[in-house]
C-alpha cells in the first residue's frame, strides 16, 4: 500500500531548488499541500528573488497539486507558518532544508561568515520550528526534519562555522525528539549527500551530477509518514543508500584511587584501555550517559565529599524520578464492585468456552462448582494502575507514553469471589534504576472488607526514565525464575480468537492499544496486540487443568515476564515443568516460536490428604498396583500389544471427587511405554475414574462400557476405544 500524505501540510524551506525541491514535489505527488519557502538568495546569502519559489509552485499545480509559496527568510519563523495556517489552516510537517555556505579556512573566517552561517542554518531552522511547534503539540500530531551534514559530523577543512551549525541542529533534534514525544511530535535528522547548489562547491562536477536529489526524497517522505515511528534518528542517505548513525563509547576505566588524587599520570597509564572500543556501549540518552558516571560512585571505595549527593541530584532531575520521595507513598484506594457476569466475561477473555464441559464451572453461574478464575485477582488491582494515581506520586515525574508493563506477581489468600465488593491499596515498593529504564514495583493488596483476599505486584518499566543514580535490585522484587534444564513435562496449545483482544478489554484494560488500528500504528505495530495479562490468564489456566484439576483451591500464585506481544488469532503454547508444588511455565507463540512469557512459575498449594503425593508414600492407591503390573506386562509383551490395541490411553484416577494421580499407557509407539504423571504427548482417548471402580474394571466385575453408561467411567476422546480396555486391564494385567 503507498504512502499518501492527503491531508497533511507540508512546509519545506529553501525549496526553490536542489534537495528542497525534490521533497516538495514529492510530498505533492502524494497529496499533501505544500508550502514552498524560498528567499530567492544565492549561495553565500546575497540577494533576494521570488522566481525559483514561483516556479515551483506553478510546476506543483500544473501536475494538479495544492501549494503557495513563500519568500520570508528562515529568520522570520512566524511568518512561514502563518503562510501554512492562512492557505491551509494547519501544520503538519516541517522539512528544515534551506541553508547557505561562507566556506574560509578557520584563521580567515570572519565575524560575519560565522554569524550568517549561524543565523540560517541553527537559528533559522529553531525559529521556524518555535513558530510550529504549539500547533503540532496541540493536534497531536507532527514531524519535522533537521538537515546536518558529514562536515557537522566528521569535520570538513574550510568549513568550520558551517560544521559548528550542522552539529548543533543534531543536538537541536535530540531535545525536541525527548520533548516531543509525548505529543506525537518526531524529530529526525538527515545529513544528506546530493548534487545541488552547496554541494556543487566542495564535489567534482561529475559527482554532483550523479547524486540526484531524488535518491534522498524518498527518506524524508518516509521519516514524515503518520506511520514512521522513528524518532531521533540521525541518518546518513544518497544515491539510493540509507545508513543510521548511532554514538559509540568504550568501556572507559576508572583511574582515580581510595585516599589517592587524580593524576594526569593515571590517565596517560589507562589510555590504551580508555580508547578501546571493545565491547563498547552506545548511550542513546542523557540517562543511559549520566548512568555510567554516577555508576562510579558505587565502584570506588571512598566516599567523595559532596560528588555522591550532586551526581544523584543532577540524575535525578535529568530524569524525572526520585526514589528518596516516591517509595512508600500510598495511591488513592479503588474499590471494584462486580458480579458472576464479570467473572464469567474474564474467563472468557482468557479463551475459556462452552466447546469444553470442564469450562462450564467458570461460564456458568448455575454449575455446583461455579467459581472465579484464580488470576481475575489482577483484575480489581489494575485500576491503581489504569486511574492515573501514578502522576501523583512526588518524586515520579514520568512520561506515561512510554510506560510498559514489565512482569506481573499474584498471590491468592483465599479463592475469589464470585460477587461482591473488594477495596485495594496501592503502595510504591521500590524504584530501580536499570540505565534504560527506570523499574517501579507498585504492591497492591485487595481486600474484601477486612479481609485480605490477594497482593499483586505490577512492575513497571519507564523506557528512559533511568540513570538518576538508584539501585538496580530490590529485595522486595518478586523475582522470576528460569526452568529446569530438561524437557517439559507437559505441552498445552490454545488458539487465541481475532477478537480476544476486543474481548479481555471488556475486564477493565481500556488501552486503545489493543483495539484501535491507528493508535496500535502509533506503537509500532503493524495491528493492536494482545493484553500481555490475557496471556497470563491462558498459561496459569493451562497449569490449573494440568496440575490442579481446574479446582481454584490449589492455586496459590504466579509470577511471570512479559517478553513479547502476541498478535490475537496466534496460537499460545505453555510449557510446564513440574518441581514440587511450583510448576516452571514459558509460554510462547506456536506459529513463531517468539517467548512472550519468561522466568514464569506458578505455585500450587500443597495437596491434600488424597494427593498422589500423600498416598503414594502411605499406599492409599489401590490402582497403583494395577499399573506396576502393566508396566512390568508392557516391558514383556509391549511390541504384541501395540500391534493388538495401537492407541494411547491416558488415566485420570480420583478418590473423594479428586484427581489424585495420572497414568499414560502408550500402546501406539515403539514398543509402548507406562507414563506416571503429566504426559507431554497426545493421548488417543482419556478416562477418569475412581479408584474404587478402576479396581472394580480391573478385576472384571465392572464391565466398561457399562461403567460409561452408569456414569462411573468418564471418557474424553475416541470413545471406541474403551472397547480394548479388557485387553489392557483383564487380558494382561492378570490380578
Amino acid at each position: 500500500m503507498s504512502l499518501s500524505f492527503e491531508g497533511r501540510v507540508v512546509l519545506v524551506t529553501g525549496a526553490g531548488g536542489g534537495l528542497g525541491k525534490e521533497y516538495a514535489l514529492a510530498f505533492a505527488e502524494r497529496g499533501a499541500s505544500v508550502v514552498v519557502n524560498d528567499l530567492g538568495a544565492d549561495t553565500k546569502g546575497g540577494g533576494k528573488s521570488s522566481a525559483a519559489a514561483d516556479k515551483v509552485v506553478e510546476e506543483i499545480r500544473a501536475k494538479g497539486g495544492k501549494a503557495v509559496a513563500n519568500y520570508d527568510s528562515v529568520e522570520d519563523g512566524e511568518k512561514l507558518i502563518q503562510t501554512a495556517l492562512d492557505a491551509f489552516g494547519r501544520i503538519d510537517i516541517l522539512v528544515n532544508n534551506a541553508g547557505i555556505l561562507r566556506d574560509r579556512s578557520f584563521a580567515r573566517t570572519s565575524d560575519l561568515d560565522w554569524d550568517l552561517i549561524q543565523r540560517v542554518h541553527l537559528r533559522g531552522s529553531f525559529l521556524v520550528t518555535r513558530a510550529a511547534w504549539n500547533h503540532m503539540k496541540n493536534q497531536k500530531f507532527g514531524r519535522i526534519i533537521m538537515t546536518t551534514s558529514a562536515a557537522g559530523i566528521y569535520g570538513n577543512f574550510g568549513q568550520a562555522n558551517y560544521s559548528a551549525a550542522k552539529l548543533g541542529l543534531v543536538g537541536l533534534a535530540n531535545t525536541l525528539a525527548v520533548e516531543g514525544r509525548k505529543y506525537n511530535i518526531f524529530c529526525n535528522t538527515i545529513a544528506p549527500v546530493a548534487g545541488s547548489r552547496l554541494t556543487e562547491t566542495v564535489m567534482p562536477p561529475d559527482l554532483v551530477e550523479s547524486l540526484k536529489p531524488e535518491y534522498v526524497a524518498p527518506m524524508v517522505l518516509w521519516l514524515c509518514h503518520e506511520q514512521c515511528q522513528e524518532n531521533g534518528g540521525l541518518f546518513e542517505v544518497g544515491a539510493g543508500w540509507i545508513g543510521k548513525l548511532r554514538w559509540e563509547r568504550s568501556q572507559g576505566r576508572i583511574v582515580r584511587q581510595m585516599n589517592q588524587p587524580m593524576s594526569p599520570e593515571a590517565v596517560r597509564e589507562q589510555w590504551d584501555k580508555i580508547c578501546d572500543f571493545t565491547d563498547a556501549t552506545k548511550p542513546s540518552s542523557v540517562q543511559e550517559s549520566l548512568q555510567s558516571v554516577v555508576s562510579v560512585l558505587s565502584r570506588v571505595e571512598e566516599e567523595v565529599s559532596a560528588s555522591p549527593t550532586a551526581a544523584v541530584a543532577m540524575a535525578s532531575s535529568a530524569s524525572g524520578i526520585n526514589p528518596a520521595e516516591a517509595v512508600g507513598q500510598k495511591l488513592p484506594p479503588t474499590t471494584f464492585s462486580f458480579t458472576h457476569t464479570q467473572c464469567i466475561l474474564y474467563a472468557l477473555g482468557v479463551g475459556m468456552s462452552t466447546k469444553d464441559p470442564e469450562h462450564l464451572r467458570f461460564l456458568y453461574e448455575g454449575h455446583s462448582d461455579f467459581s472465579c478464575l484464580p488470576t481475575f485477582g489482577v483484575i480489581p488491582s489494575q485500576a491503581a494502575m489504569m486511574d492515573g494515581g501514578l502522576g501523583s506520586i512526588p518524586g515520579l515525574n514520568i512520561d506515561f507514553t512510554q510506560v510498559l508493563h514489565g512482569e506481573q506477581y499474584l498471590e491468592l489468600y483465599k479463592p475469589l469471589p464470585t460477587s461482591g465488593q473488594l477495596t485495594s491499596e496501592a503502595t510504591i515498593a521500590d524504584v530501580l534504576d536499570k540505565g534504560s529504564g527506570a523499574v517501579i514495583l507498585l504492591d497492591v493488596n485487595t481486600y474484601s472488607g477486612d479481609e485480605l483476599i490477594c497482593y499483586n505486584q505490577f512492575s513497571v518499566f519507564v523506557v528512559g526514565a533511568g540513570g538518576f543514580g538508584g539501585k538496580r535490585t530490590s529485595e522486595k522484587a518478586k523475582a522470576p525464575l528460569p526452568p529446569p534444564k530438561r524437557a517439559p513435562d507437559a505441552v498445552a496449545i490454545d488458539s487465541t480468537t481475532k477478537d480476544q483482544a476486543a474481548l479481555y478489554r471488556l475486564s477493565g484494560d481500556w488501552n486503545p492499544l489493543h483495539i484501535d488500528p491507528s493508535f496500535a500504528a502509533m506503537g509500532g505495530f503493524k495491528s493492536p496486540i494482545l493484553h500481555g495479562l490475557c496471556s497470563f490468564g491462558f498459561a496459569a489456566r493451562h497449569v490449573l487443568k494440568q496440575y490442579a484439576n481446574n479446582d481454584p483451591s490449589r492455586f496459590k500464585a504466579i509470577k511471570v515476564r512479559f517478553v513479547k506481544p502476541v498478535m490475537p488469532g496466534q496460537s499460545l503454547q505453555t510449557e510446564m515443568w513440574k518441581e514440587g508444588n511450583r510448576i516452571h511455565i514459558q509460554c510462547t507463540v506456536k506459529e513463531t516460536d517468539a517467548v512472550v512469557l519468561s522466568g514464569a512459575y506458578v505455585d500450587l498449594h500443597g495437596a491434600s490428604e488424597a494427593s498422589p503425593e500423600n498416598l503414594t508414600k502411605g499406599g492409599g492407591l489401590q490402582s497403583e498396583l494395577v499399573f506396576a503390573e502393566i508396566g512390568r506386562r508392557i516391558k514383556d509383551l509391549g511390541a504384541e500389544l501395540v500391534k493388538k490395541v495401537n492407541a494411547v490411553f491416558g488415566w485420570e484416577i480420583t478418590k473423594d471427587g479428586k484427581n489424585v494421580a495420572q497414568w499414560t499407557i502408550d500402546l501406539k509407539n515403539g514398543s509402548g511405554a507406562l507414563h506416571e504423571g503429566p504426559y507431554s504427548g497426545k493421548a488417543d482417548v482419556t478416562i477418569t475414574v475412581s479408584d474404587e471402580d478402576f479396581m472394580e474394571v480391573a478385576q472384571g466385575k465392572l464391565n466398561p462400557q457399562k461403567a460409561f453408561f452408569a456414569g462411573k467411567l468418564k471418557v474424553r476422546g475416541n470413545i471406541m476405544l474403551s472397547q480394548k480396555l479388557e485387553v489392557i486391564l483383564k487380558d494382561y494385567a492378570k490380578l
